[in-house]
């Protein structure tokens, strides 16, 4: 199964799949409210402001693993849109890690980082940027979502401007 298969419901609660970023470059994380890292959102944001028209897209998943996001998810919602100005999508809580974590996510951890670890998320904005072949490149939570190696593969993998 590709990973633009795996089921994953909306932060509205429409049931769907990452089908519709098929062919493009994502940009997937777990995203928390009460984080200490939650001013990621706003490179998050201009990311998809700055790419997002040229087959780009940020993927925000939003989950309590690490005891640090809020309770529903209209409260999320309303949080990202009013303190960071979020447009990119937004996801259902889900887990990251152990017993019930999301197949997406099951998926995603195989992918090593840099120094070549895989396996467990190790906190809140772990980034995983999936190329349109689907390719995934694993990014831990410290690598702010501007930084070179992460611009620079997104920029590799936009389609050409015509």
């Amino acid at each position: 199964m590709e990973l633009t298969d795996i089921p994953v419901t909306t932060i509205d609660g429409e049931k769907t799949t990452l089908a519709p970023h098929k062919g493009k470059v994502m940009l997937v994380v777990n995203v928390a409210s009460r984080c200490g890292l939650a001013p990621q959102y706003e490179k998050l944001e201009q990311l998809q402001k700055t790419y997002g028209e040229q087959g780009f897209t940020v993927l925000g998943f939003p989950s309590n693993q690490f005891l640090q996001e809020l309770g529903k998810n209209e409260a999320i919602k309303d949080y990202c849109s009013t303190t960071w100005g979020v447009t990119f999508p937004m996801y259902d809580r889900i887990k990251v890690n152990g017993h019930s974590e999301h197949p997406l996510y099951t998926e995603l951890k195989k992918t090593p980082d840099a120094e070549g670890k895989a396996g467990k998320v190790s906190w809140n904005f772990e980034k995983f940027v999936i190329t349109p072949d689907g390719t995934v490149h694993r990014f831990r939570p410290k690598t702010e979502p501007d930084a070179p190696e992460i611009v620079n593969l997104i920029e590799a993998f936009l389609p050409a401007k015509a």
